[in-house]
């Protein structure tokens, strides 16, 4: 099998000698404790095993769904917030063309995204773009109250109501949601809109590879098959019994955990291709959400290089030396464009005519690589053999896995996130909602 791999061979100056060797027997134990589940946060392990669970009938009934709602849309609209759309966003954006909202010849509709902020301008241009064009609902929350995914489905509900008759509502939204309980669920079972379930055993920020991300993928026409089969893949080649050395889930939990311990206490998240500005949008709140808790956890950042060098480059290079980076490298672009020769060479590049942009791209990671070590950043590397549905399947299991692992070594449960609660709070008592009459005079006190 070819799969991702990991070099932490640029993080051996800031590591003491041996201390990677000496931390193996917590990591093993962290994991095990993940796939015993005797760890804190036990009854949210349902993404640990299941890449290996989905069958193909319910691929097929998702793949089913989403040809469904392609054939009636030319935009289908993703309702949802955090985990509820990142997954399914990050690898949209991998695999699409850049340029696919321009072009005339789509073979899959345009996928938007609604209910991940409480823009008021962004709410009134996307239904003033969708009142003229044919678009289907896919709305995602276990509760059906989250006030932004909430807001936005209301009024995308409205707009389609406005459009269609009964029947051709319930033919274009597709909720996700609890299996049993909430008011989505409630509303989807009286309107008879059709419905996936959001395991309960699952969290949001791990719910890439259930319909939350799989639906929308589909419907944006990617191989939703592999996309199962490279993250299957991975927790067979991680799983328990894994040579710990060539567990690059193992690896990665314990070096973030020891630089972390050193005194780098950021982990920035590096790109050298622009599509994968969202992937790590989704990395920031897996690792956020899951590590940044009892005022412990290294702060995840991102930057998409080479475009970020000229903004974000002088910091990095010499700025607080509280950071290390964590590259994602792809090996092999999937087209081939070559700089020409200019006669007049007036921009002195001919030097570089011939050569593809991938070698100057991967050049300027190279240079960069030696100069941010030089400058005092640990530098692990994650090697992709190609950005395609399976090797994002991969991408993305090693992520959640180490992540898991990572955080039971740091210490903290992974699969909570109980600080994220205290802001919707004031924001409840300053909108005036019912039963939040006395915070409402303790907050405004403080303003």
């Amino acid at each position: 099998m070819q799969k991702i791999s990991i070099d932490i061979s640029k993080t051996g100056s800031f590591i003491a000698p041996g201390d990677v060797k000496k931390l193996e027997g917590d990591v093993l134990a962290c994991e095990q404790k993940l796939h015993d589940g005797t760890g804190a946060g036990n009854d949210f392990l349902g993404w640990l095993n299941l890449p290996s669970s989905i069958t193909a009938t319910e691929l097929k009934s998702i793949k089913d769904t989403a040809a469904r709602l392609s054939a009636n849309s030319e935009i289908v609209v993703v309702v949802g917030i955090g985990g509820s759309y990142l997954g399914a966003r990050a690898v949209i954006d991998a695999l699409n063309d850049s340029f696919d909202f321009l072009r005339t010849n789509r073979k899959a509709p345009v996928v938007l995204y609604a209910g991940q902020n409480i823009g008021e301008d962004y709410t009134y241009e996307l239904l003033d773009l969708l009142k003229d064009k044919t678009f289907s609902v896919v709305v995602i929350s276990k509760s059906g109250t989250t006030t932004e995914p909430a807001i936005a489905f209301r009024v995308l509900k409205e707009l389609l109501e406005k459009k269609h008759d009964t029947a051709g509502v319930k033919e274009r939204i597709v909720a996700i949601t609890d299996e049993s309980k909430g008011a989505l669920r409630t509303l989807a079972d009286r309107e008879g809109y059709q419905t996936y379930v959001i395991p309960d055993n699952v969290g949001g920020r791990f719910s890439v590879l259930t319909p939350v991300g799989l639906l929308p993928i589909a419907v944006a026409g990617f191989d939703i098959d592999k996309l199962v089969e490279g993250a299957r893949d991975m927790e067979k080649a991680t799983a328990p019994g894994a040579s710990f050395d060539e567990n690059p889930t193992n690896i990665y939990a314990a070096v973030r955990n020891l630089l972390y311990r050193s005194g780098k206490t950021t982990e920035i998240l590096v790109n050298y291709h622009p599509k994968l500005h969202f992937l790590a949008e989704w990395w920031k709140q897996l690792y956020g959400e899951s590590e940044g808790k009892e005022h412990k956890g290294i702060f995840p950042a991102a930057v998409d290089f080479t475009t970020d060098l000229h903004s974000m480059g002088q910091w990095i290079q010499e700025g607080e030396r509280n950071i290390f980076e964590t590259v994602i490298s792809i090996e092999n672009p999937k087209y081939k464009v070559q700089v020409p020769n200019d006669k007049d060479d007036l921009d002195k590049l001919n030097y570089i005519a011939g050569k593809r942009v991938d070698e100057v791209n991967k050049m300027a990671e190279l240079g960069t690589l030696v100069a941010h070590v030089d400058g005092g950043v640990p530098n692990i590397r994650i090697s992709v053999p190609e950005l395609n549905e399976y090797f994002l399947g991969q991408l993305i299991y090693f992520f959640e896995k180490a992540c898991g692992i990572s955080g039971y070594v740091l210490g903290v449960n992974p699969f909570d996130q109980p600080g994220v609660e205290a802001y919707k709070s004031n924001m409840f008592a300053l909108l005036g909602k019912p039963g939040f009459e006395k915070e409402t005079e303790a907050i405004r006190k403080k303003l």
